[in-house]
C-alpha cells in the first residue's frame, strides 16, 4: 500500500467516506471496505476509518461530538486559557503594586 506523505486533501478524504458508505453492503464487513477503498486512494485505513467515524457522529448515526462541536469545543478550550493566562498577569500585577503601596505607606 503506498503512503503519501502530509494531509489528504479534503475532496480525497469525503470522497473516500463517500464510497466506504455506499460499498459497506458489498464487502463482508465495515473493515474490509475501508481497508479497500483506503489502498486504492492512497490513504492509511485507519485514518479512514476515523474519518468515517466522525461522518458518521455528523449525520448523527453515532454518539459523540460532531465535527462543529469539536471545533467549538477547542475554541473555547483556547479562550479559557488565554483568559487564565490573563487572570494571573493580573494578580501578579496587584500583588506587585500592592506591595509598593505598603512601602510607600510606611515611609
Amino acid at each position: 500500500m503506498a503512503r503519501r506523505q502530509g494531509k489528504c486533501p479534503d475532496a480525497v478524504g469525503e470522497r473516500a467516506v463517500r464510497l466506504v458508505f455506499e460499498q459497506r453492503d458489498v464487502y463482508e464487513s465495515e473493515w474490509a471496505a475501508i481497508r479497500s477503498v483506503a489502498e486504492k486512494s492512497g490513504m492509511s485505513p485507519v485514518t479512514l476509518r476515523l474519518w468515517v467515524r466522525q461522518a458518521e457522529r455528523d449525520a448523527g448515526v453515532r454518539g459523540g461530538l460532531t465535527t462543529e462541536e469539536r471545533q467549538r469545543l477547542r475554541r473555547l478550550e483556547r479562550e479559557n486559557k488565554e483568559l487564565r493566562r490573563a487572570n494571573e498577569i493580573l494578580k501578579a500585577a496587584a500583588a506587585f503594586f500592592g506591595a509598593e503601596l505598603d512601602r510607600r505607606q510606611k515611609r
